[in-house]
């Protein structure tokens, strides 16, 4: 996969572009893709993964500026209990995933200003992975 290019104006293909790279970002480090995109009515779970026996919830965010505290600090406290409320309804449906720790997790894909490399689909775009960013008792 080549890197999203940043003069395309269609926000959802950067946004498809930015969940692949952060779930081969994820993969790369060891965990397990087990969902994409799952939605429900009160919103949807970008990743959903397994990592050393923990299920990770990842929300990832597409950034190209780093103004009013970048993609982490854009996951406010409504987004976060849209994201508790649509884990709630996956581990209802999913009573494997209900008996493996919980983690909320953020990628954060930023623009880095190097070129894009066809053999490196991560080249030009920097991946930072949040771990335990916030939680769902508060």
């Amino acid at each position: 996969m080549t890197p999203p290019d940043r003069t395309l104006p269609d926000r959802a293909a950067l946004g498809r572009a930015a969940e692949d790279l952060a779930a081969r970002h994820l993969e790369a480090q060891g965990a397990q893709l087990l969902l994409r995109n799952f939605r429900r009515r009160t919103g949807e779970l970008d990743v959903v993964a397994l990592h050393g026996g923990v299920v990770l919830v990842v929300e990832v965010r597409l950034r190209s500026r780093d103004d009013y505290g970048g993609g982490a600090a854009s996951v406010d406290a409504g987004k976060q209990r849209r994201l508790i409320r649509t884990t709630q309804q996956l581990l209802q449906s999913r009573r494997d995933l209900a008996r493996l720790p919980l983690r909320f997790d953020v990628v954060v894909v930023t623009p880095d200003g190097a070129a894009p490399d066809a053999a490196d689909p991560t080249a030009g775009w920097r991946l930072e992975w949040i771990r335990h960013a916030f939680s769902a008792s508060g």
